[in-house]
C-alpha cells in the first residue's frame, strides 16, 4: 500500500461536503477548499510517526484546519488511539482515518482541530506532590526504567521495616511500629505488597525468603 491510497478514499469524502480538493499543492499532500472558510489541510501517512506530526505543526502557519490522515489499521494508531488523539489535541491538530481497502473507501473523524485546554486535576496534583514531600533523599535517577524498580516513598517504609527485621528476627508488629515510629507498620507488613514479609505466628513478622534476596539490591538506592 501507498500513501496516494488514501488520497481518493479522503477526496470522495470531503467532496460530499461541498469542498474542492486537489492534491500535492505546495508541498501538502491534501488541500480543500470550501467558499470563503480557511482551507484544510490533511498530511498522509501510513502509520503514525513523528515526521507526520512535524509537517502538520508546519501547516499550522498556513491554517488552523490541519489534519494527519493516516491507514485507519495501523498498529500504533490501534494500541495507542487515546494518547494520540490526546496529543494532537494538545496540538491544535486533526486525525483522520482512512481505510482505503473496502469498496468506497471509509473515512473516520476522530478528531477535528481547535484551541486546547487542559483540565487540571487538583486531585493528582495533590497525590504528585504528596509522594514528592514523603520521598526521603532523591534516591531515582531520572529515566529509569520502571521494570527495574522505582524506590518509592512506600518503598522506603518497607524497606526500613525490613532491615529492622533482617538485624532483630521474628518481632511483634506492634514493636516494630514503636520502634521505627511508623504508624503504618502494621498495615505495611499486613499487605506485603512486595513479598518480603512472613508472618511466623500471631501479630509477629518476619523476614520472608525473598525479602532475604531482595533487600540488597535496595541498599544503594536507599
Amino acid at each position: 500500500m501507498k500513501e496516494s491510497d488514501l488520497y481518493l478514499p479522503l477526496k470522495r469524502f470531503l467532496e460530499s461536503q461541498a469542498y474542492d480538493v486537489k492534491g500535492e499543492i505546495q508541498d501538502c499532500d491534501v488541500l480543500a477548499v470550501r467558499g470563503g472558510e480557511a482551507p484544510v489541510v490533511v498530511e498522509l501517512k501510513l502509520s503514525f510517526n513523528l515526521n507526520v506530526v512535524l509537517q502538520a505543526v508546519e501547516r499550522l502557519a498556513l491554517t488552523p484546519k490541519v489534519y494527519i490522515g493516516i491507514f485507519g489499521q495501523c498498529r500504533i494508531l490501534r494500541r495507542r488511539r487515546r494518547q494520540i488523539i490526546k496529543m494532537l489535541r494538545m496540538l491544535g491538530l486533526g486525525l483522520v482515518a482512512i481505510d482505503p481497502d473496502v469498496e468506497v473507501g471509509s473515512v473516520d473523524v476522530l478528531l477535528d482541530p481547535g484551541e486546547y485546554r487542559p483540565r487540571r486535576s487538583k486531585q493528582r496534583q495533590e497525590r504528585l506532590l504528596g509522594e514528592f514531600m514523603r520521598l526521603v533523599g532523591d534516591p531515582n535517577l531520572g529515566g529509569t526504567e520502571k521494570r527495574k524498580g522505582i524506590m518509592t516513598a512506600y518503598r522506603q517504609r518497607a524497606l526500613a521495616i525490613a532491615r529492622f527485621l533482617q538485624q532483630n528476627g521474628p518481632t511483634k508488629a506492634s514493636h516494630v511500629a514503636q520502634t521505627l515510629r511508623e504508624p503504618k507498620a502494621r498495615d505495611i507488613l499486613y499487605s506485603n505488597v512486595y513479598g518480603w514479609f512472613d508472618r511466623s505466628s500471631i501479630g509477629i513478622y518476619e523476614l520472608s525468603p525473598r525479602g532475604k534476596q531482595e533487600i540488597p539490591h535496595w541498599r544503594d538506592n536507599a
